[in-house]
């Protein structure tokens, strides 16, 4: 199958970063976007709202926590009610029994009661962007990629070793990059499931893995590949780190960037190199953990490493390439998604 044209989104706690991607175009001169989150844009409206001391109504889809949880949890604080559908209220948590005792109302429609705001949660909005570009004369692709960051369904435990208790099983399973990118995601990852809801059809992927495939699109990265390099994603809230040959992960950790320091992430990368890191090392530091497959051997290439992000400013000084796919650092998920979709539907 030959793809003509693919729409990425890579959603983050911050923004949403947009590639539309047409075949036979140089990718400088595709369409790009970068443009708040959704959870981004939800936090604000609710900031104000809490200033404005008004009841809240949300109503929607399970999307991405992060900053509109924050701001929810200020609003409630204040001493303002928050009613919440079930389907929106497992943004805040997998068990609504959790999310009721967290001080929210979880109802099945709005309450009749002056002064109410209410908000739709969702990852994706693909008709509020198709509505956007329509004066500039760009229609939407059919084939759409999406990644968000999934910790998957956790009803019980924690939410940090769950999610990571995935990333093990992949990498045991082989690190295959390909398996990652979702036409039917596994039915633990209730929030891409969520996102096919809101934009049918899509290819799903986690932030973590579209970055590694961006970071791949960079040349001098790429050129590295088959010896065996170090892939380093500093994010807004998360920071992953692997351990990469031709296509397969051999080795992982995860952290959250607001717990990093260069200094940290050196030695990180460094245990990574080594086949040193645990886990229990990660997980005891809030991070979410660290796995190393048994087929790793220490000191056979891996030298080299690669970083992007965001947050990439905290590599600055210690030696890594800093990839920019493209000339264009913020595109790289955007960049990763469409090589993987290409991968997946034309191979």
């Amino acid at each position: 199958m030959t793809v003509e044209r693919i729409l990425a989104i890579d959603v983050g706690a911050g923004t949403q970063d947009i590639l539309l991607w047409e075949a036979g175009r140089p990718m400088e001169n595709n369409v790009k976007l970068v443009l708040p989150s959704w959870t981004t844009i939800l936090a604000r409206r609710v900031q104000q709202a809490t200033q404005t001391e008004q009841p809240l109504f949300l109503t929607g889809n399970l999307m991405g926590g992060g900053p509109l949880v924050s701001a929810m949890k200020r609003h409630l604080q204040a001493g303002h009610p928050i009613y919440i559908t079930p389907r929106a209220a497992l943004t805040v948590r997998d068990n609504l029994d959790q999310v009721r005792e967290r001080g929210y109302v979880v109802v099945e429609e709005a309450p009749d009661i002056p002064n109410l705001l209410t908000l739709r949660t969702r990852d994706v909005d693909l008709p509020a962007l198709a509505k956007a570009l329509v004066p500039f004369g760009v229609a939407l692709p059919e084939t759409v990629v999406v990644a968000v960051q999934d910790h998957g369904e956790c009803l019980v435990g924690s939410n940090r070793q769950y999610r990571f208790q995935l990333w093990r099983e992949f990498v045991e399973r082989g690190g295959r990059m390909i398996d990652l990118a979702y036409r039917e995601p596994p039915a633990c990852y209730t929030r891409m499931r969520a996102v096919q809801q809101d934009a049918p059809g899509a290819i799903l992927m986690d932030t973590g893995p579209a970055a590694l495939w961006g970071i791949l699109e960079d040349t001098e990265a790429a050129a590295h590949s088959d010896e065996g390099l170090i892939l380093v994603n500093v994010g807004n809230q998360h920071t992953l780190g692997a351990l990469l040959q031709g296509e397969r992960i051999l080795g992982l950790f995860e952290h959250h960037t607001v717990l990093m320091t260069a200094e940290k992430l050196g030695r990180l990368v460094a245990q990574l190199r080594a086949g040193s890191l645990t886990n229990e090392a990660v997980y005891e530091d809030h991070g979410h953990g660290a796995f190393i497959s048994p087929d790793y051997s220490p000191g056979n290439g891996f030298e080299w490493v690669a970083a992007t992000g965001p947050q990439r400013h905290m590599a600055a000084h210690l030696g890594y390439h800093l990839a920019a796919p493209y000339g264009d650092m913020m595109l790289t998920g955007s960049f990763g998604l469409v090589a993987a979709t290409r991968r997946l539907l034309e191979s």
